[in-house]
Parts: structure tokens; sequence; C-alpha cells
């Protein structure tokens, strides 16, 4: 009888302390996967980026890679400025601004998509969002902005879809432009 019960409590024991060894064995075999989900160094070096724009003369435009995708940045000239603002944004097919500084639900309204306090630059990130193209600029396209020619989506001064089978405006990515003409991206 004595040896009963002394049984049942080696058993606990070796029950719990295999389960235990079992759970350490599998969490350290299993975080080699789950590291491997984190970005690559390459990748976080690439998530802030600074660009030097003192350079852009009025009507120019510079392309920048960044996250892999091109960003335009536009520095306007004062007669695609006023032609952006006097767009009806209740005609556009998408009336959402798109552009991370601002709130999620703001109009597609120039003031909304362009770099705060700088009416006159304009930075997207360029890649058409009906397939993923990027599109012309320069005047390109009948709104005088950008024309992705693989599907014909044309974008206006203001880089707002206005024909074609893009769904939404171009996205604009978080940035911020310093008084010394040094715009940050993410």
């Amino acid at each position: 009888m004595s040896t009963t019960l002394h049984t049942a409590p080696r058993r606990d024991f070796l029950f719990y302390s295999t389960g235990a060894v079992g759970a350490v064995a599998t969490g350290a075999a299993g975080w080699p996967l789950i590291d491997s989900m984190n970005p690559s160094a390459d990748v976080i070096a690439l998530s802030s980026i600074q660009v030097d724009i003192s350079g852009l003369t009025v009507g120019s435009q510079l392309t920048v890679e960044w996250r892999g995708k091109p960003v335009f940045i536009r520095f306007r000239t004062e007669s695609e400025i006023a032609e952006a603002q006097a767009e009806d944004v209740s005609a556009l097919p998408d009336t959402i601004a798109r552009n991370l500084n601002v709130s999620d639900a703001s109009v597609a309204i120039d003031a909304n998509r362009a770099v705060a306090d700088r009416p006159e630059f304009l930075v997207m990130i360029g890649v058409c969002t009906h397939l993923g193209c990027v599109p012309i600029g320069d005047g390109a396209g009948d709104f005088g902005g950008w024309y992705c020619p693989c599907h014909g989506s044309h974008y206006d001064t203001s880089g707002r879809i206005r024909r074609g089978p893009a769904p939404e405006n171009l996205h604009i990515p978080k940035l911020e432009l310093s008084d010394d003409s040094i715009l940050t991206l993410g």
C-alpha cells in the first residue's frame, strides 16, 4: 500500500517536468521562426529618409525611392496650385485626401494634399492606385498632372484621380518639412 502512495506524486512530478521541458524545447525551436518575421536591418534603415529639396526650382520634380517605392516631390507653379485649388472636390471620383498627415476622413481639397503651410510642394507615393504602375509626370495626361500609360489613369496637379480605372487618389506619405528645406519621409 505504501508503494501506491509514492507512485502518484512521482508520476505527477514526471508528468509536469516533462511538460515543462517540452514547452521550453518548443519555444526554443520556434524562436528562430518568430524572429525571422522581424524586419531586416536594411528595411529598418529605410523606414525614414531625409531629402534635401532646396535645389528644386518652380515647375520641377524630384523622384526618390522610399520603402521600395517611388516618391514624387513636385515644386508646383502658381498656375498648377490655382488649378488644383479651383477644382470642385465633389465632382472627383475619390473625395478623400489619402494623406497620412491629416485625418482619415479629410476631403481631397488641395490644402489637404499639399505640404502643410507650403502649398507649392506636393509629395506623393508614385504608384498608381489601379494596379501599382508608375505614372509619368511633368504635366502628363489630360489634367496637367500625372498619367499612367499602362491603363489610362489621369491625375490632376494635386495628384487626385480624375479619369481612368484607378479607384483612389495618389497616396501621400507621412512627412515633415523643416525650415531649411529638408524633407523627412516616414
